[in-house]
């Protein structure tokens, strides 16, 4: 930490995700434009955890009406369609493009068996405790990302998913170098997150925006959309975020601007075909971007 202040790097983001990272079952959902999105299934993550994976006691974890939709789901699915949803989850774990098997990543889930919600915050609040104050010291600030997506995985804690859990963390690590990554899509993934709202509450602590929009479905299932077309008011948050760096700027705090992103795009035209990373295909960000500088530009036309 102090070497990365000395190296000028005044932001780190950081996740507290076990196991998993972000998490997909399609990487190339096919919009109705034609373009490739990222899409979460539930019904095919529940096949996945209960009949591929096997995880014990996996049933329990979900309604049992999910849990039948799974088992038909998974009735029909092809041996060459299985491996493909196993390539797609596992790729959104850290370091996980072929070093996870099947076998190894239930043996990592397995490792979280006695560790519940409120052992993880305990974890979080341990190590910021003892991170916070350096980083503060050495001119850095920790912007934690939100779990991906906000909701529990593989029954395994999530613990930055809600506005209830940043109020505990910020209760128990007041220090100003505890910051969040106001990640969109991730929050917005939750039908229970109201982002507007949470972009509100806890504006002085949101040092990073990743931008991106979802499209969530009634069984919770949901697919990346187009940046300004999706259950998050981008405008409404972004207003905010201005909002927030003005009263910055005008109480004289030298990092006054909140750093952005426009984050993860569609596979669009040429790259359609190309090798990229999921979620960072260049002409979709690039359009992502002109959106979001759109909106930002109309917004501080009015001040």
């Amino acid at each position: 930490m102090r070497s990365l202040g000395q190296a000028g790097v005044s932001l780190v983001c950081y996740n507290f995700m076990p196991v998993v990272d972000w998490t997909r079952t399609e990487l190339e959902y096919v919009l109705p434009h034609g373009g490739l999105a990222l899409r979460f299934d539930m019904v095919d993550f529940v096949a996945y955890d209960v009949h591929i994976l096997r995880r014990s006691g996996a049933e329990v974890d979900y309604e049992s009406d999910l849990v039948e939709k799974a088992a038909r789901r998974h009735a029909g699915m092809s041996p060459k369609a299985a491996l493909a949803l196993e390539r797609n989850i596992i790729s959104g774990l850290p370091g996980g493009e072929g070093h996870y098997t099947r076998e190894t990543l239930r043996d990592e889930i397995a490792k979280y068996d006695r560790i519940d919600a409120e052992a993880m915050k305990r974890n979080l609040t341990a190590f910021l405790s003892e991170v916070a104050p350096v980083a503060e010291a050495s001119g850095v600030t920790l912007v934690i990302h939100p779990d991906d997506p906000p909701f529990s995985l593989f029954g395994l804690p999530r613990v930055v998913s809600k506005a209830e859990d940043l109020r505990t963390l910020f209760a128990a690590v007041p220090d100003p170098a505890n910051g969040i990554t106001r990640c969109t899509g991730s929050y917005g993934a939750g039908r229970h997150n109201d982002l507007p709202a949470l972009a509100g509450e806890f504006s002085d602590r949101i040092h990073f925006a990743h931008l991106r929009n979802v499209k969530v479905e009634a069984d919770g299932s949901f697919y990346e959309s187009d940046h300004l077309d999706g259950r998050v008011d981008m405008v409404a948050v972004i207003d905010t975020l201005l909002a927030e760096e003005r009263r910055r700027k005008a109480s004289g705090m030298d990092r006054w601007e909140i750093v952005m992103r426009p984050d993860h795009g569609h596979v669009l035209i040429d790259d359609i075909g190309k090798k990229v990373n999921p979620g960072y295909s260049c002409i979709g960000r690039l359009k992502g971007l002109a959106e979001l500088r759109g909106v930002i530009t109309a917004l501080e036309h009015q001040h």
